[in-house]
């Protein structure tokens, strides 16, 4: 499946960004409620989540079983993502993105059956969680964009 998850995030980060850009700056930081997420916050757990999987995707080639947990609360209230302007988060997700791509192309096949603990009981391999990721991306767009 890791094949087809890295056309599916190809064709994500090729397609995404000009569809994040043209969202009113109004309506990209609205938060829906004091405890929800803004349309740029989710793209900001979605960069956070790129920087979390990047250290999965990186450490578990030549760490024995490493453990890399996030909160993603707490990660996306203290990245200012709010703040921050819209074409900076879109330009930082949108490159991250692509260089996770050229890493998990490059990561040999018996490589991408190392393992990772991300906080739960069991261990998942590189190629297990890339999958995850890309559909846990999609997830989140979902409700950011139509595409």
């Amino acid at each position: 499946m890791t094949a087809q998850s890295i056309e599916r995030l190809q064709y994500l980060s090729d397609t995404i960004p000009s569809l994040l850009n043209e969202i009113d700056d109004h309506i990209f930081s609205l938060k829906p409620a004091a405890n929800k997420w803004s349309k740029k916050e989710i793209i900001g757990h979605l960069i956070d989540s790129a920087v979390a999987n990047h250290q999965r995707f990186v450490r578990a080639q030549f760490e024995d079983t490493p453990k890399i947990t996030y909160d993603q609360n707490n990660y996306n209230t203290f990245n200012y993502y709010n703040q921050i302007d819209n074409k900076q988060i879109i330009s930082f997700w949108t490159v991250y993105n692509k260089q996770l791509l050229e890493l998990i192309r490059l990561i040999p096949a018996e490589l991408l059956k190392k393992e990772c603990f991300t906080g739960g009981d069991e261990s998942l391999t590189i190629a297990f969680l890339f999958d995850d990721y890309v559909e846990h991306l999609e997830h989140h767009l979902r409700k950011v964009v139509n595409y």
